[in-house]
């Protein structure tokens, strides 16, 4: 395959170059705030300890960061992924104990320490996690090149626009609560963006932020009560881990799917920032840093990490690509389990107010998809155009490839997809016309 048909990215300028620490510091809290929402939401969601959630997501941040030489500036939050394997392996194990509940709401609501039932699915999200790991490995045995040939620019480029078209329901109905808060913070963030300049143009996240919270202050949409009754103090609920075959059997086979679902964020990640991660430091690294950070969550009590899209839109958005900016965020996430006062604060921001920012931030990242197949001079035509259309509706029409426990969906399947038509397409010598 020659040169010209490798994913090729455009250098882009780093406007954090030369910032001095209290400038990153105030990046890095502005990448807080985009991560937070969904960090927690995935423990709410599954009983999981909301503390022990941002504890592993810092501490697996910067496990991927040592993992990848680094080089690479990505998040690891709590992945969406694994919630319903979760949710069955809790439940599986109260009714074995003989506590019958219809949710894990419900029981969360009775006072349940749900800790030794999820302990097992913990024990399932370590594996899987070593599953990444070795996909990582693989990759490493197998050479980037080849690895290049299974994801050229047309499924790369059709990849990260399905990232940000995937998510914009998410953030309509986020902002869809209040439509004027949304607004508020949307605009805000666009003015801060387009029309600041110096340091001020780099935080359109926190100024977004402030008018929303603000706006929403006002008009009587933010909940203090939580904060008063947080302490300022708390030491994670950490648990370890058990083993067992069902909890095995549901939750390693999910790893497929985020490992697919990787690929397409660092091919995201490299074209928004313009270096070529996936080569330097590799695919194999990011994936086995994602990997390591799944497990070592596992361990301690947590959910599965995952590389974050939403923070790829505000790097997308600022064009400020240092590295210790998401290393800083780490640390923040870190502080925010230790000091519950501080995560209490940040949580009674309204979903509205990051709602109208991620409308921009998740539309950045599809655009940033459609500039990676210019880039790469991607004739949209014969069985690029069929692989394209292929992705498209695979990705976006909901549906669902299941095999027992394992179910591929969304991006993932979208990418298996692209790869198992554009090369049916490419052996068998299909026009590209």
């Amino acid at each position: 395959m020659a040169e010209s048909e490798y994913i090729n990215v455009l250098p882009q300028e780093d406007r954090s170059a030369g910032m001095g620490i209290g400038g990153l510091i105030l990046l890095g809290l502005q990448h807080t705030f985009t991560m937070f929402g969904a960090t927690v939401l995935v423990p709410y969601l599954t009983g999981i300890p909301v503390n022990v959630a941002l504890f592993t997501a810092g501490i697996g941040t910067l496990l991927f960061h040592w993992i990848t030489k680094w080089k690479v500036p990505v998040f690891l939050g709590s992945s969406f992924a694994y919630i319903a394997p979760i949710i069955a392996v809790t439940m599986y194990y109260m009714n074995q104990a003989g506590l019958n509940y219809n949710s894990i709401n419900d029981a969360v609501a009775a006072g349940v320490d749900l800790r030794p039932y999820l302990a097992y699915a913990t024990g399932g999200i370590i594996l899987a996690g070593l599953v990444k790991f070795g996909l990582g490995f693989l990759i490493k045995l197998i050479g980037i090149r080849r690895f290049e040939k299974l994801f050229p620019p047309v499924i790369s480029g059709t990849m990260i626009i399905l990232i940000g078209l995937i998510l914009s329901p998410v953030a309509i109905q986020m902002a869809s609560n209040n439509w004027w808060i949304a607004l508020a913070s949307l605009i805000t963030a666009v003015i801060a963006r387009l029309y600041f300049t110096g340091f001020s143009r780099l935080v359109p996240v926190i100024w977004g932020i402030i008018v929303g919270y603000i706006v929403a202050a006002l008009t009587g949409n933010v909940n203090f009560v939580e904060v008063g009754k947080a302490s300022w103090v708390g030491i994670p609920e950490f648990y370890l881990p058990k083993f067992s075959l069902y909890a095995i059997a549901t939750i390693v086979p999910v790893a497929i799917a985020p490992s697919v679902e990787h690929f397409g964020d660092i091919f995201a990640i490299s074209a928004v920032v313009g270096k070529r991660f996936f080569e330097d430091p590799g695919m194999h690294r990011t994936l086995m840093g994602d990997g390591l950070a799944t497990s070592v969550a596992g361990l301690l009590g947590g959910p599965a990490n995952t590389t974050y899209s939403e923070n790829t839109g505000v790097l997308a958005f600022t064009k400020a690509f240092n590295p210790w900016i998401m290393r800083i965020t780490a640390f923040f996430a870190i502080l925010l389990a230790m000091v519950p006062k501080v995560g209490a604060i940040v949580r009674s921001i309204p979903v509205p107010v990051m709602g109208g920012i991620e409308i921009l931030l998740f539309g950045m990242i599809a655009s940033i998809g459609v500039r990676t197949l210019v880039v790469n001079k991607v004739k949209v035509d014969g069985r690029n155009l069929v692989t394209m259309s292929l992705m498209l509706v695979t990705g976006l029409g909901g549906a669902v490839f299941k095999a027992g426990n394992f179910s591929l969906q969304g991006l993932g399947l979208a990418a298996i997809v692209g790869v198992v038509v554009n090369g049916i397409f490419v052996l068998t010598g299909a026009s590209d016309d």
